[in-house]
């Protein structure tokens, strides 16, 4: 019995050795360290930004920051440091990492050249037989990339003159004088590991992310993959617009090229060239790249977008600077990417935008599985907002600069500040914070008027983004001085699911509606303008009184089904004023009556979305695709039967509505929107759907600019809307260089309605209305500045010309 008990003890002793050593052993190879230090130039002890750091053929690397110094996290191990830069040569050391490494000076001395290695062609300008040479080496590059994938990290620094905020997907800065120095007002960090696989394949992961306490993490989805430029490619999207990229293919009919220096990485020859557009007024590049003389490889960019790229010309400077590094099978890909955006915009706002990133780890041509792409072109993982910093001191990054470390310091404890209704509150918004997630009326929302409430009281409560951005509740207060009554509306709704794809909502009112509101509509503040200055209530309203439940959620990712029950008592609203600052001898027109009645009524429907998305980490944000066609198409059925539902009326009204974008030159947009009803059984006069038209001197999109306002209506109807935004294209093809800097922005239109009343809803409307059974046809342009947010639209009626065969009119953002 002893002998048994001491094998067991031996053995139990044995395990636990056995178990420990096991565990030291995965801790100590597990382990990273921390490797920091600094590149300077060996002659004047300069600091070198963003110089390249390579570890031999690991594909692991960094850049410097602007300070010079670098940081990377290794296992233990022996690692060959190369470090490289333009015009230097390349100092190559030996570490042994088996703890933290600091103060690691690496010092380049320039590298000289033989300009007698220069090769040039007489009769011909240098520089065309290099950049000739480099489109070549250029197509056979492209042509060996079919798959890749890589790791990113990527850092956004926001500089303001002013205070910043931002909400879910917005950035706001404050507007004051001009008078304050530019300040580190937001930063943004996130790691990500990106794919891509031909022929236009890609998806993104962000495995982790943080940002300073004034900014959401929802906005932090600006990755290295993603904002990256390819200037390995014959067209470059940037800032909405394509620009020829340096080595495109009719590179050299469209730029200039010349060769300013040979400068040299580790004493073999690199041309300088600069590149300018040929025509100044044209949109391009300009600045310097750089092409190795051996193999005319282009390594390394330092290019500025010129004004004539400049959209409006809100934007100062627009820099880019980028590195080439060889990866597998030789291919070189980008290994750092720097955008620098300065502005200055009417002397209240300056403000600076600098994006860093790295790309590293590449794996070049490895299979890649089509699973990985889907609709979710960059997709947040769920821990990503919950790495700490531990794991951030572990990741491969770009190192803080001290302005940097006290930036976040400042904005992190200002953030701790309890909240402040005086700091967020603005004459200017309909809404006041009491609380991050709680508001009442402003007191420009504390007032309305119109013909039938006359002036009229109105106070609301608000609250939003509850429950992890999950909730939304309002409820509001109104009473008319004139129709002596009081209304009230209250709704609240639930997003449930991973991306609160999915919305339960609820609504009960006893309120005053606009008649035919599932038109566009134009806001409360300038109605109630037209109102009080002019007499002029282009709005028409009625009584309801209800419930309304709603359900609604993405099944799959390019399909939400959606339905709902509602409860209505309509009832007929009289004019009780004529009101007006001015314009007293004038007198509102009577406010139309309605079929009073109680319905019940059924909704399904669908929505079908083949638009790519984003995951934020909360919400699926829907976003147009560059050259694609990007397509939504809603379709739902509204059913209201008295011996099913106990409704005081039957019908049935089928609705389609069909919208898209597709980019077709440059950045020239063609948008249209494809709108369809169709109504069996009697539809009250207060349900038919107008043709959706403007108030005098108003131009909306999507509207006929020749119809009135609420003047055509109908329960079968058809409308189409084309749009050909032209930007500032039309005046560059002209060639004229005048009209190319004026930055004039137009647009072509051409719009069509049809419109008609069934038997059945004809009986028992309460007066004639106005149906468009020959279709109406309209076209037209509008035309303004890049910079003012005023268009002017001007349209000629292709038939019906009887009515009103021209209008001229603007739009602006007080309108909506």
């Amino acid at each position: 019995m002893a002998i048994t008990n001491f094998f067991f003890l031996m053995a139990s002793i044995y395990y636990r050795v056995f178990f420990f050593i096991c565990l030291v052993s995965y801790l100590t190879n597990a382990q990273t360290f921390n490797v920091s230090g600094k590149v300077i130039d060996a002659e004047t002890g300069k600091p070198l930004q963003y110089a390249n750091i390579r570890l031999g053929d690991s594909g692991l690397g960094t850049a410097t920051n602007p300070e010079g110094v670098f940081e990377i996290r290794l296992k233990k191990g022996n690692y060959t440091f190369i470090c490289s830069y333009m015009g230097f040569v390349s100092d190559t050391i030996q570490i042994n990492v088996s703890n933290n490494i600091s103060e690691v000076l690496l010092r380049l001395s320039p590298s000289f050249v033989d300009l007698s290695e220069v090769t040039v062609i007489p009769g011909e300008n240098p520089a065309n037989n290099i950049i000739r040479n480099a489109i070549r080496v250029k197509n056979e590059r492209n042509a060996r990339l079919n798959s890749y994938s890589f790791t990113a990290y990527t850092k956004g620094i926001i500089k303001t003159n002013q205070e910043v905020t931002a909400s879910s997907n917005t950035i706001s800065i404050e507007t004051g004088l001009d008078t304050a120095e530019l300040k580190i007002n937001g930063i943004l960090e996130n790691e990500s590991i990106g794919y891509f696989k031909k022929p236009d394949n890609y998806k993104e992961w962000i495995t982790a992310r943080k940002q300073t306490a004034n900014l959401p993490s929802s906005i932090n989805i600006l990755t290295g993959g993603r904002i990256i430029l390819n200037f390995y490619s014959d067209d470059i999207y940037f800032f909405g617009r394509n620009i020829y990229g340096p080595l495109a293919e009719n590179a050299l009919s469209y730029y200039y090229f010349m060769i300013v220096d040979t400068l040299a990485i580790d004493n073999k020859p690199v041309y300088k060239l600069l590149m300018t557009p040929d025509d100044s007024l044209d949109p391009g590049f300009i600045g310097n790249i750089y092409i190795t003389a051996e193999t005319y490889e282009m390594v390394r960019i330092e290019l500025n977008l010129n004004k004539a790229a400049n959209v409006g010309g809100l934007l100062d400077t627009i820099s880019i600077y980028q590195q080439f590094y060889a990866a597998e099978d030789g291919i070189l890909m980008p290994v750092d990417y720097h955008l620098m955006v300065t502005a200055k915009i009417l002397g209240l706002i300056k403000f600076s935008f600098q994006v860093n990133s790295i790309l590293y780890n590449y794996k070049i041509n490895h299979p890649v599985d089509d699973d990985i792409f889907n609709m979710a072109i960059i997709t947040v993982n769920t821990d990503a907002d919950k790495k700490d910093s531990l794991y951030w001191s572990s990741m491969q990054r770009i190192p803080e600069t001290k302005e940097e470390m006290t930036a976040y310091e400042k904005i992190d404890s200002e953030q701790n500040v309890p909240f402040s209704i005086a700091d967020n509150f603005s004459i200017l918004s309909p809404r006041v914070l009491l609380s991050p997630n709680f508001s009442i009326s402003s007191p420009l929302s504390l007032y309305h008027f119109n013909r039938v409430e006359g002036h009229s009281l109105d106070f609301s409560f608000r609250s939003f983004d509850g429950f992890e951005e999950r909730s939304n509740s309002e409820l509001s207060f109104s009473y008319g001085f004139n129709d002596k009554k009081f209304k009230y509306f209250f709704s609240t709704s639930f997003l449930p699911g991973n991306y609160r794809t999915y919305e339960i909502k609820a609504s009960f009112y006893n309120h005053t509606e606009k008649l035919f509101s599932t038109s566009e509509d134009y806001s409360q503040f300038f109605s109630t303008l037209m109102c009080l200055l002019d007499k002029y209530d282009f709005n028409d309203y009625f009584y309801k009184k209800g419930f309304e439940i709603q359900l609604s959620g993405e099944v799959f990712p390019i399909l939400k089904l959606f339905m709902g029950f509602y409860n209505r008592t309509d009832n007929t609203a009289f004019k009780n004023s004529d009101f007006s600052i001015f314009s007293k001898d004038k007198a509102f027109r009577d406010n139309p009556l309605i079929y009073e009645t109680r319905l019940n009524y059924l909704q399904l429907g669908l929505t079908i979305d083949l638009r790519k998305y984003i995951e934020d980490g909360k919400f699926r944000r829907r976003v147009n695709t560059p050259r694609s066609l990007n397509l939504q198409l809603t379709a739902d059925v509204l059913h209201s039967k008295n011996d099913l539902i106990s409704s005081g009326l039957d019908f049935t009204s089928w609705n389609g509505e069909l919208k898209g974008s597709i980019n077709l030159f440059s950045r020239t947009t063609l948008s249209f929107l494809l709108d369809g009803l169709y109504t069996t059984g009697s539809l009250p006069y207060q349900m038919l759907f107008d043709i959706p038209g403007n108030v005098e001197l108003i131009a909306r999109e999507n509207t006929l600019r020749t119809l009135g306002f609420n003047s055509a209506l109908g329960d079968r109807k058809v409308t189409a809307f084309f749009e050909y935004n032209m930007y500032d294209e039309l005046f560059r093809l002209s060639g004229i260089p005048f009209l190319k800097t004026l930055d004039l922005q137009t647009t072509v239109f051409v719009n069509g309605a049809y419109s008609d009343i069934s038997y059945p809803s004809h009986k028992i409307l309460p007066y004639r209305v106005k149906t468009y059974t020959k279709p109406l046809w309209e076209a037209g342009f509008n035309i303004g500045h890049g910079v003012f947010p005023i268009r002017f639209s001007f349209a000629w009626r292709l038939n019906h010309r009887e009515e009103n065969s021209f209008r001229f009119g603007l739009t602006s953002l007080i309108i909506d």
